[in-house]
């Protein structure tokens, strides 16, 4: 058996009673004092993130229980047979089981069986079921009535990562605990101590990088300062926090500052130079975009807070730069950067070289950052103009305020909603007074006069899930100029009325109303190719050439294709 020495610190340092754990002190508390006052719950389920401390306090509660010394003095050093034998993990009334090898039923009935016969030494027979979720539904069914009234001697206690795969009819009979991500103070404090006793030379900053890889996992932090303290052993000089960028695959921030400033800038050769700088060293693309949105996060908050919030990734150095350019920046751009950051996360699985994808990334946002908004278009629209009447101006003034109050109303409604024929009437209302300021461009409007125009457009223009959806999922009920009232079934794609929407407007320049009834409509469009072509097969079936066919060849049988899915 490995000795202290040679163990890794999340085992060396595991905890040992309830004064070891950290960061859950509610949920200590409470079991404790259910022990003390001897009422015990049939089971326990403790779920969170890997590495908070659920099966280390399943361990802790079963020492409780069982410990010679009673709970307030929960063996720790000198232990006695009980807790000697549960930290071992070879106790012959404390049963650890591991859910993900052992699921089946078969494992359950073992189990059961084992649960009639009372303890041997110990106050209380255990059983520990780690990763609990991985037992099948069987599994589940079976464990359900020794669950809910086992023997007195019995105590179940589960640990899971995913509560939501348990159900709820187990989840109902236990005793639940949700073990929290450990705060970054807390941990930082917690590592700064296991770095002092394994003498190790670690500076804060270094630490800090460890707490906010480990995202609140106590044992995800102690394997990283396991590799930092044999690392830093080896060179015999304290470790920094650019030698914990290398060893851990990160970069250092003010790389990815002077990036979003060059962007900000406009500077598309000098961001793409420093995204290739930075890509150089080795960092993971998925990695880059998660670093690049908590930046655009942060500069939002000190919009909003104006005050440094707490980040164990940034310096004050970093934190004074990423000031400076936040307080040039307005929110909606810094929004708008969050979108797109999140889109392109989802293009990464697209992409075979993700570089490429990041690189597009930074030049869109590089020209989407002077886009300006409706606002500022209209404010900017210049009407004094000389050879306009003072009846004229005074006509284009009152538009344009009307205008922007519209905008500013739709501000105040939600968006991505399907709207009601009367607020599309007064969109298109809307946008046909802001057209009156905007100038005249030559715009080529296509004509959609029937809904078979509307198809062959998506074709024309590549809209191939839109026209999937007119095919297959849509019935019309009317067709009007500017207005159509469609049944659908429940295949529709959720966004098929804005996007219709959207690209009928750019197609026509005029906005449409588009309505979903619950009339059946007249067939699909691929419904009525379907019966034209059944038509044309049974008429060909009463020619004499078929006839003549079928003489020659009677195993002979004509068939209807289905050629809906056409090339255009």
């Amino acid at each position: 058996m490995l000795n202290n020495e040679t163990k890794v610190l999340a085992l060396k340092y595991r905890p040992k009673t309830f004064a070891d754990l950290i960061g859950q002190e509610t949920m200590v508390e409470t079991i404790a004092n259910s022990i003390k006052m001897n009422q015990v719950p049939n089971a326990y389920l403790f779920s969170g993130i890997r590495g908070v401390g659920k099966t280390t306090m399943a361990r802790i509660v079963a020492k409780a229980l069982n410990c010679k010394k009673g709970i307030e003095n929960i063996c720790q050093n000198e232990m006695c047979e009980h807790c000697s034998a549960i930290s071992s993990s070879n106790h012959i009334d404390i049963l650890e089981m591991d859910a993900a090898s052992k699921t089946g039923i078969d494992d359950v009935r073992d189990l059961i069986e084992f649960s009639r016969y009372g303890p041997s030494t110990a106050k209380f027979k255990i059983f520990i079921i780690d990763e609990v979720h991985m037992l099948s539904k069987q599994a589940f069914n079976g464990l359900l009535k020794t669950l809910e009234e086992p023997p007195s001697y019995l105590k179940f206690i589960f640990a899971t990562t995913e509560i939501k795969k348990i159900p709820i009819t187990v989840v109902s009979r236990c005793q639940r605990f949700d073990l929290s991500r450990i705060n970054s103070d807390l941990l930082l404090k917690f590592l700064k101590k296991i770095s002092f006793l394994e003498n190790g030379k670690i500076s804060e900053d270094a630490l800090k990088l460890i707490v906010k890889i480990s995202e609140g996992s106590v044992r995800d932090s102690l394997s990283l300062l396991d590799r930092a303290l044999i690392t830093q052993k080896i060179e015999n000089n304290e470790l920094d926090l650019n030698l914990a960028q290398k060893i851990f695959g990160y970069f250092d921030k003010s790389h990815l500052i002077e990036l979003i400033k060059l962007i900000f800038e406009g500077k598309e050769d000098g961001a793409l130079m420093k995204f290739r700088e930075i890509s150089d060293l080795g960092v993971d693309p998925k990695v880059f975009l998660n670093d690049f949105l908590e930046i655009i996060y942060f500069m939002k908050n000190l919009k909003i807070f104006d005050k440094n919030e707490k980040n164990f990734s940034l310096s004050d150095s970093q934190f004074n730069a990423i000031k400076q350019i936040s307080d040039k920046v307005d929110t909606e751009t810094l929004i708008m950067f969050w979108q797109f950051g999140i889109k392109s996360l989802e293009e990464l699985n697209i992409v075979s070289n993700q570089n490429l994808s990041i690189e597009m990334f930074l030049i869109r946002l590089i020209h989407l950052r002077k886009m300006p908004n409706l606002e500022k278009l209209i404010e900017n629209i210049e009407i004094n103009d000389d050879e306009k009447t003072s009846t004229e101006i005074e006509k284009l003034t009152t538009i344009k305020k009307e205008a922007k109050d519209e905008i500013m109303q739709k501000k105040e409604q939600p968006k991505d909603q399907i709207k009601t024929v009367v607020q599309e009437k007064n969109e298109i209302l809307s946008n046909q007074k802001i057209s009156k300021l905007s100038p005249k461009k030559d715009i080529s409007k296509e004509i959609v006069s029937c809904f078979e125009d509307l198809i062959f457009l998506c074709s024309k223009y590549k809209e191939m899930q839109l026209k999937y959806d007119l095919e297959k999922n849509v019935r019309l009920v009317k067709f009007l100029s500017g207005q159509i009232e469609l049944s659908f079934n429940e295949n529709l794609d959720k966004d098929f009325i804005k996007n219709l929407s959207k690209k009928l407007f750019d197609w026509t320049n005029t906005r449409w109303i588009i309505t979903l009834s619950k009339e059946k409509g007249q067939p699909t469009h691929q419904e009525a190719k379907l019966e034209k072509k059944q038509s044309e097969l049974n008429a060909l079936i009463k020619t004499s050439v078929y006839k003549k066919t079928i003489e020659i060849f009677p195993d002979a049988e004509l068939i209807l294709t289905d050629n809906s899915e056409e090339i255009e």
